[in-house]
Order: C-alpha cells, then structure tokens, then sequence
C-alpha cells in the first residue's frame, strides 16, 4: 500500500486542464486560506452547514493537522493568474473503526469542471487501500450539484438526521461507478 502523506498525481479536468491532485501538507496553510477568500459564502455554506468566512485557531488546527491514518486529506492544484494555486480540496475523516465521512470544497470559479468526481475517486481509492468498509456524507438537500457527484459515485441516501441534510453512504465492497 501506498503512503497516502505522499500522494501526489497528474490528471487533467473533463475540459482538459492539467491539474495536480496530492495530499495536503502542513505548509498549505496560507494557500488553503487564499482559495476560502475566493469561495461564496454560498459554497462555504454548503460545506460547513453555516455561514464561515474565518476559522479558529482550533479549526484550522484541525483542517491542517492530518495523521494520513485518520484524516486523509488531498487538495488540486491548477494554474490561475500565473501560479499553481489550491482550486479545491477534500478529505475523509475515519468516525469509527472501518468507517469515514467525507467532505469537498471546490472554488466557485472551478466549481462544474470535474474536480469534486476527481477528488471522490482518489480519496476513495484511498479509502479501500486503507481497508475502509464505508464512506458517508452530509450534504445539505439543496447542494443539487454535489449530491450528483455523489449519486455517480453509487452513494445511496441512509436513515436522514436532519431535514435540511441528506446522509449518504458507500459501501467500498462493490466498486464505483465513477
């Protein structure tokens, strides 16, 4: 198995933009700060289930801190204005023995060019390397796009907690369909 601290990988976006997939690093910190400045508060909304423009020293503590046994966290990087810059991130986080939830963000400006499907695919490659048995999500039911991309990724909706979300679940026993 693969050391998930050191994952790093070429890919290219379904428009055909080159983009680096690799786990995060403790350094991003500035970087990961910069591509939240460029998120709405609409997508940051989806993300966090509440209005977040800054995050506490505990929060970013957390966000940043990543053991890669875990929290395995993987971050795109795409040229824009000149430089390779953070365009999207996601992670999952084991919340108990052979399971793990996973969240995304993606910038707005590179939202709908395929990097949450990409972001799913390798963290749940990553995932069944890990030896994983499930991955589950929250997503508010009004995140239209992203429920999609977890539809695609054979999700399937699990008992609702809230009605304003929609859990979801994957077996990793049975491969994906994205």
């Amino acid at each position: 198995m693969s050391d998930p601290a050191y994952y790093a990988r070429q890919e290219r976006l379904r428009d055909g933009t080159p983009v680096e997939v690799r786990a995060l690093r403790a350094t991003d910190e500035g970087d990961m700060l910069a591509a939240l400045e460029q998120t709405s508060v609409q997508s940051l909304q989806r993300r966090f289930f509440a209005p977040k423009r800054h995050f506490s020293d505990k929060e970013r503590a957390f966000f940043m801190a990543i053991d890669f046994k875990t929290h395995v966290a993987l971050v795109v990087l795409a040229e824009d204005a000149g430089r390779q810059a953070i365009v999207g991130g996601g992670r999952y986080v084991v919340t108990e023995p052979g399971q793990a939830e996973l969240a995304f963000v993606v910038i707005d400006a590179w939202q709908g060019r395929g990097i949450g499907s990409l972001l799913m695919r390798r963290l749940i490659d990553l995932a069944r390397e890990a030896g994983l048995h499930e991955l589950t999500a929250e997503v508010l039911s009004e995140n239209a796009s992203m429920l999609s991309v977890f539809d695609k990724a054979g999700f399937k909706p699990a008992k609702r907690r809230d009605p304003q979300t929609i859990h979801l679940a994957l077996s990793l026993d049975e491969r994906p369909m994205i």
